[in-house]
């Protein structure tokens, strides 16, 4: 009994599988295989040290969305039980760690949109950014050409050498010079001219609209201000009360009374209204009346006005108060009587 046998079986073991450094407390990962569904999120966000709990979690909510959708603050707090405040707390906290941009830009139909762009790794993005740009200002230097640069000095050649002549024995025949008359030529040269440099473009003058008299703005911008009582959709802002006035004050000018302006603005409006300011000004240019026409002197000159005689007190026109000719002249019309 006391001897050991070496052939008995072993009893089974039942391990559990650590990560390497275990330690009795702390977190232990239970990793499970995901279906085609999850979101890949750095430690560089989720170990972020100067973020706060609720803005990592936003973060990799964000970046799980697809694209296109809505993540301003009232969806958010819809989906979430913080409140508005400490939502869009969070959301300027991934602004200025680099995580979010808001940026508002303009529709086709001119609607304002925020456009929000998420980065998963800001840092990753800076630094492919800045190469880019660098591949972008080397690109372009190499495709300019370069400057030319001065050439060396023209050095002076040397005269070439006379071919060296042999002497011979038999005599040498003198030559006759031929001399071929030839016309002098007379070289003329144009008077240079410098030429001047070309006087510069005229730089294009802004339009400045019309001058209004103030006494017309105070009316137009009464009669604008007033369009919302017509209807409710032509609430207009200061902004465009003020840019406005003018045109309006140019209908007055031209001798069209307010009814008729608040006519044109307010007749036949569409049925879906979305830049009222856009369309008053539309009609404010293309309805413009013409203005009066200058009254033309007339070719028979006014009769002299009435005057009261001041002998008969009867009337009589004359330029200038006095006696009739009846009174200025007794006598003759007596003898001729």
């Amino acid at each position: 009994m006391a001897e050991q046998q070496l052939n008995a079986p072993e009893r089974a073991r039942h391990e559990i599988r650590r990560s390497p450094r275990t330690s009795p407390s702390g977190v232990h990962q239970v990793t499970e295989f995901q279906d085609p569904g999850y979101t890949i999120v750095g430690n560089h966000l989720t170990q972020h040290r100067s973020l706060s709990g609720l803005a990592i979690g936003l973060a990799a909510y964000i970046q799980s969305l697809p694209e296109g959708a809505p993540v301003d603050i009232r969806t958010l707090a819809k989906r979430f039980p913080e409140g508005r405040e400490r939502i869009a707390a969070a959301l300027r906290e991934l602004e200025t760690h680099g995580y979010l941009e808001r940026v508002r830009r303009r529709t086709d139909d001119g609607r304002l949109v925020t456009l929000t762009i998420s980065y998963n790794n800001p840092a990753a993005t800076r630094a492919r950014r800045a190469r880019e740009t660098a591949a972008d200002a080397k690109r372009r230097t190499a495709v300019e050409p370069p400057r030319p640069s001065p050439g060396p000095a023209p050095t002076a050649t040397p005269a070439p050498k006379p071919p060296h002549v042999r002497p011979s024995s038999r005599p040498v025949r003198p030559e006759t010079p031929r001399v071929r008359a030839e016309a002098p030529r007379v070289r003329v040269e144009a008077p240079r001219v410098r030429a001047e440099p070309a006087p510069p473009p005229p730089e294009p003058q802004p339009h400045t609209p019309a001058h209004h008299t103030p006494a017309h703005h105070a009316p137009a911008a009464a009669l604008l201000a007033n369009l919302r009582h017509e209807d409710p959709r032509l609430l207009l802002s200061v902004r465009d009360i003020h840019r406005l006035t003018p045109p309006v004050a140019a209908w007055l000018e031209r001798g069209a009374s307010p009814e008729a302006v608040h006519s044109a603005l307010t007749a036949g409006l569409p049925p879906t209204l979305r830049h009222p300011a856009a369309l008053l000004a539309h009609r404010l240019t293309e309805l413009l009346p013409p203005p009066l026409p200058t009254p033309q002197p007339s070719a028979t000159p006014a009769p002299p006005p009435l005057q009261t005689c001041d002998g008969c007190d009867r009337a009589f026109r004359a330029p200038a108060p006095g006696r009739c000719r009846d009174c200025r002249h007794p006598a003759t019309e007596r003898g001729a009587a």
